[in-house]
């Protein structure tokens, strides 16, 4: 497989000669505003430019939505897509949610899923904890399985938790993407992956290779590479978390 990190949470996935894109946000720098109620109010969204061009990001095969959050399918999104385009949503609410945009072939993710010969198994998540949740809302991962391809889990815009857990002593996957930057409010605490959820994933399992993304992209993203970077290091974890940069491929 190779995973190309476009931006944020939006990713690029050659999996079992099948292309699925990932959690589209294809907005230009600075073309949205602040989160409201967070730090870095004068930072617009995304606070950098896409890596790749649009038209490159949406020459896939599939696409999958974990959430509606806007810089994870935002309105560029939905104005370059194709139509016809297979879309995989987390359940029947946001399916037609999307299908209101136009799009005609919108499938919710049951607990199993197959596209061609690819097994989509969808997680749970949390985004956030307590009162946060209100305001978050239903989030989810999803796990790819192929017979050819190792097990790829791609945990969504969730802390570490009993759900993550769950879903790698289930699947085993071999390979984790992780939304970090621990992402939060004014009030209350991190609603994505803080750099301690990050290493607690890589203790989960222990023979897998972390992936974290989701940084360095909007105002609210507290996390810098260089720190998760320095706090890995410090647990001599390097050698299984990886850190790509935007427009970086990673081969497995």
């Amino acid at each position: 497989m190779n995973i190309h990190l476009i931006r944020n949470a939006t990713l690029i996935f050659k999996y079992a000669d099948k292309k699925f894109l990932i959690d589209p946000f294809l907005s230009e720098k600075g073309a949205m505003p602040p989160f409201p109620n967070t730090a870095n109010q004068h930072l617009s969204n995304p606070t950098v430019g896409l890596s790749t061009s649009i038209n490159e990001i949406i020459d896939v095969d599939a696409v999958i939505v974990t959430h509606l959050h806007p810089d994870h399918f935002d309105e560029k999104a939905k104005d370059h897509l194709p139509k016809e385009i297979t879309i995989f949503a987390q359940n029947q609410e946001d399916a037609e949610v999307i299908k209101e945009e136009g799009f005609q072939n919108v499938v919710s993710l049951e607990k199993e899923s197959s596209f061609a010969n690819v097994t989509l198994s969808r997680t749970d998540g949390k985004h956030g904890e307590g009162k946060i949740l209100k305001q978050t809302g239903k989030v989810s991962g999803i796990v790819f399985s192929h017979p050819q391809e190792k097990t790829l889990y791609v945990a969504g815009d969730t802390l570490f938790n009993e759900d993550v857990q769950d879903a790698i002593e289930k699947h085993q996957p071999e390979v984790i993407v992780v939304n970090a930057g621990a992402a939060q409010f004014l009030e209350g605490g991190p609603i994505t992956m803080t750099k301690e959820n990050v290493v607690e994933t890589s203790q989960e399992a222990p023979e897998a290779t972390i992936i974290a993304v989701h940084m360095e992209s909007l105002n609210h993203c507290l996390l810098t590479r260089d720190e998760l970077k320095q706090f890995i290091k410090e647990k001599d974890l390097l050698n299984k978390v990886l850190i790509p940069d935007d427009g970086q491929t990673l081969s497995f």
